[in-house]
């Protein structure tokens, strides 16, 4: 039986940034591998799971399903006596790091807690400011001769927490933002194994999003899908969040509106939502959205696209804050959607039969 949380632990407690992806590669290739046909890979590194179609369409059709498997990071800038200086590699949050506890990836891992100069120790303004960067180290607790026998410049740097269980189905980990996606996209193909659909599926596994959407370009390049589906997180209702930009946890997943997303998807995907009584909140981006839905709309001469959204507090943080729900929902979602496409979709979403063109 799938058990979506210890799936999503899985997921979240494993150490892969951007460019880096190897290790959460291995743990989604394994829970793939039942619910899949057959397991693909790009040159860039994506892991594409494919599930054929029960009732196969002629020419056969093809809907990408794509959430980013790496997490944002830092890497080894400089060792001095013993303690650790750091880059970020991606979105790392220097006012959030402080004192929390990491992996640095050396010879061997190294637990690790990041520091910084002890508050009496600083001016008085000083004492108001977050520690940049430049002023963060970290502390392994060997002596110096064996860090510096152990650790180089470039060795990458995780954050190391586990996943913590809230009240009701609230959970809160690290690499949320991307894994409960993937997370999500693992629940739609066990929901398929008991549903028929006339579409292959390609559940694809993207790097380098956070690096930008690098994963997303070759992969879309790679099937060459006739629709996709991006998922990433979005920002949910906390201090600092207006309910204009967000979405509300526990209330079904975001999806995008704007021009980042074809109107013909959207309108199927909330008719599907409605007869199955699914719940999902309107997201309105009237830009670029940042997701790996961007990439994906332009690859080729063009992919059908939308976003699907998993509600998020205290996004690109060790404490990335949401409700297995939401995922659940999500992954459901997609798996009615899937079933209802039929060898006439694309016809009926060409922008010459849409009002919108």
């Amino acid at each position: 039986m799938f058990e979506l949380k210890e799936h999503l632990r899985n997921l979240v407690e494993a150490h892969a940034p951007s460019g880096h992806e190897g290790p959460i590669r291995e743990i989604i290739r394994e829970a793939w591998a039942d619910v899949t046909d057959e397991m693909d890979q790009d040159r860039l590194g994506s892991l594409i799971g494919i599930k054929r179609a029960t009732q196969p369409v002629d020419p056969p059709r093809r809907i990408m399903l794509a959430a980013h498997m790496d997490e944002i990071g830092m890497m080894v800038r400089d060792v001095v006596d013993g303690f650790i200086y750091v880059h970020r590699i991606s979105g790392v949050d220097n006012r959030v790091m402080l004192s929390q506890t990491v992996l640095v990836h050396g010879k061997r891992p190294l637990p690790g807690l990041v520091a910084s100069v002890p508050p009496h120790m600083l001016s008085a303004d000083a004492r108001q400011k977050y520690p940049s960067f430049d002023e963060l180290i970290v502390d392994v607790g060997l002596p110096p001769a064996e860090v510096h026998d152990l650790v180089k410049p470039g060795d990458l740097i995780t954050v190391d927490v586990p996943l913590l269980e809230l009240q009701g189905e609230r959970l809160a980990a690290k690499a949320m933002d991307d894994r409960a996606c993937v997370a999500a996209v693992t629940s739609c193909l066990h929901y398929l194994k008991g549903m028929s659909h006339q579409w292959d599926v390609y559940a694809t596994a993207t790097v380098q999003e956070e690096t930008g959407l690098l994963g997303a370009t070759t992969a879309a390049h790679y099937i060459e899908p006739d629709i996709a589906i991006a998922l990433d997180v979005t920002f949910a209702p906390q201090p600092g969040v207006s309910e204009d930009d967000s979405a509300e946890i526990g209330k079904g997943p975001g999806i995008g509106l704007g021009p980042n997303f074809h109107p013909g998807l959207l309108e199927k995907i909330k008719d599907t939502a409605k007869r199955y009584e699914i719940k999902i909140q309107d997201d309105v981006i009237p830009g670029a959205s940042g997701t790996d839905a961007w990439a994906i709309q332009i690859a080729r001469e063009g992919v059908p696209t939308i976003l699907l959204e998993v509600p998020l507090r205290n996004m690109h943080s060790p404490v990335e804050t949401l409700d297995l729900r939401d995922i659940d929902r999500t992954g459901r979602l997609m798996a009615h959607f899937i079933a209802e496409l039929d060898a006439e979709f694309l016809s009926a979403i060409d922008w010459a039969d849409l009002k919108e063109a």
